[in-house]
């Protein structure tokens, strides 16, 4: 028959710190903000936020200021994949300017418009993450970027 081990606490202690270290349950391990920015933005494409993997995207937003016509356009690639690629115009043209289900939301008016991105879950990035910006009006002051970012 086998006799039965005992634990001391300090290995106890030492286990559960290695294995907390290791999954963050119910939530997002290690959050992290990283922000881009252009001022001024002229027409082209601008490159705000680029992570290499592997990592968890949460959520993001694109702060635009000045530029009348919206034809700026928002562009988020996971891995090489197109996630987002879309206009403020286009945005607010969908109706995008609440809450729903597709994880895209326009808000502010012709002066600043801030366009956010996140869904319900973390999307997971192997390789990498670029977030660009493509100008295509006149008069863009600044554009800010953040993307909220975990890891496993």
């Amino acid at each position: 028959m086998a006799t039965p081990r005992k634990r001391s606490s300090k290995s106890a202690a030492a286990q559960i710190a290695h294995t907390h270290s290791h999954a963050c349950i119910g939530g997002l391990c290690d959050p992290q903000r990283t922000q881009g920015l252009k001022a001024p933005a002229p027409r082209g494409t601008h490159n705000l936020i680029t992570l290499v993997g592997p990592g968890l995207f949460l959520a993001g937003h694109v702060s635009k200021q000045g530029g009348a016509t919206g034809l700026t356009f928002v562009q988020l690639r996971i891995d090489g994949r197109s996630v987002v690629d879309l206009s403020f115009v286009a945005a607010r043209n969908l109706g995008l300017t609440q809450q729903n289900p597709s994880g895209l939301v326009i808000l502010g008016n012709t002066g600043l418009q801030n366009f956010t991105f996140g869904w319900p879950v973390p999307l997971v990035f192997k390789r990498s993450l670029t977030l660009s910006v493509v100008v295509n009006e006149t008069g863009v002051v600044q554009i800010v970027a953040n993307i909220i970012r975990g890891s496993f």
